[in-house]
């Protein structure tokens, strides 16, 4: 397993990081703990979380991944052995508060109850890493295009949470800070706002990258490399349709597109033709589909961590074994010109 200083921060994490948002709905405790073992035995130190796991969330079981996660730090005794990070939640379009919190504003009360809430599920007084999940205001995310500007009186201003998560850093409940689901924008005024008021500086970007949704390359990357903010790459296998299993109109029993036939945004045809010829190369050059597509997010230079998830041992082994791929110049070459001919199917 290889390891990357991330960002400006001093954590050195595993180029694989575990994501968790499937314990607590498709997956067991006794599932999870069996995969937190597997993955630290095999050299990652780098786990992943939010408040508001697992996926798809609903009240009943809110906080139960991260509750999951500290029965196993508390069990194995090995907190100081991972690198741990988790996410505030922001409000949604339709809703400024709810079961997780009465008021999902990103100010300080709600990020100081937030993060509260987070370290008592995880049985730990500190994060490694704590993450704004997505933006407090109206603007392009999950997958969203179309922007379409509105000023919102509601949205909580990037320095009152800048501001309130520095309060974490200096209390030591929070080691370094992170945004989610962010947009060039957004981004540059987190780092320019820190910079302005001798704020803490954001580490990483986790944003959605894969070989469906390479659209951070457009404008993100460049912040990545000039900026020295890595991308945590989450959905690397497109909610697992990169493995191929849902193409010809399979849908396996218990997968999760197959469960969750909400989560569409990586079923559409034009999809589905770009991972069929995805799904022909990897067999060209004797590699699973998996393995080709966590490899080539693995190997890009702007990514801090690859942020993978399974719902069985054995779909980890594949995917940990995506770190002893090298992408070829050949197989390089073949990947941007599917690239250039399927040109993000899937932003």
């Amino acid at each position: 397993m290889k390891y990357k200083q991330l960002g400006s921060s001093s954590l050195r994490v595993s180029e694989i990081c575990l994501g968790s948002m499937t314990w607590g709905e498709q997956n067991t405790q006794a599932d999870a703990f069996e995969q937190l073992d597997y993955a630290l035995a095999n050299g990652i130190n780098f786990i992943d979380t939010a408040e508001m796991y697992p996926v798809p969330p609903k009240q009943q079981t809110q906080g139960s991944t991260e509750t999951i996660i500290g029965r196993y730090l508390k069990q194995r005794d090995c907190r100081d052995e991972v690198i741990l990070a988790s996410k505030v939640a922001a409000p949604s379009a339709s809703d400024r508060g709810g079961y997780i919190r009465s008021d999902m504003s990103l100010n300080w009360k709600s990020i100081h109850q937030a993060v509260e809430n987070s370290l008592e599920r995880l049985q730990t007084d500190y994060l490694d890493l704590y993450q704004v999940h997505w933006p407090d205001r109206a603007t392009n995310f999950f997958g969203q295009l179309n922007y379409v500007h509105q000023e919102q009186e509601s949205q909580t201003p990037i320095i009152e949470t800048l501001e309130a998560l520095a309060d974490l850093v200096k209390s030591g409940k929070v080691r370094y800070l992170g945004i989610s689901n962010e947009t060039p924008w957004g981004t540059m005024r987190y780092l320019q706002l820190a910079e302005k008021h001798n704020l803490p500086k954001i580490v990483s970007i986790q944003n959605p990258y894969n070989l469906l949704n390479r659209s951070y390359e457009i404008a993100m990357a460049e912040i990545s490399h000039r900026e020295n903010v890595p991308l945590l790459a989450y959905s690397p296998l497109a909610f697992g349709a990169l493995s191929g299993k849902y193409l010809n109109n399979q849908w396996p029993e218990g997968a999760r597109l197959t469960l969750y036939r909400r989560f569409g945004r990586y079923s559409t045809s034009q999809a589905e033709q770009a991972i069929q010829h995805y799904v022909d190369l990897a067999k060209e050059f004797k590699l699973s589909p998996a393995q080709l597509a966590l490899a080539f997010v693995n190997q890009r230079s702007f990514v801090g961590s690859n942020i993978i998830g399974a719902t069985s041992v054995e779909q980890l082994k594949e995917n940990l074994s995506s770190a002893k791929v090298v992408i070829s110049e050949d197989l390089e070459q073949r990947i941007q010109e599917l690239g250039e001919l399927f040109r993000i199917p899937c932003p």
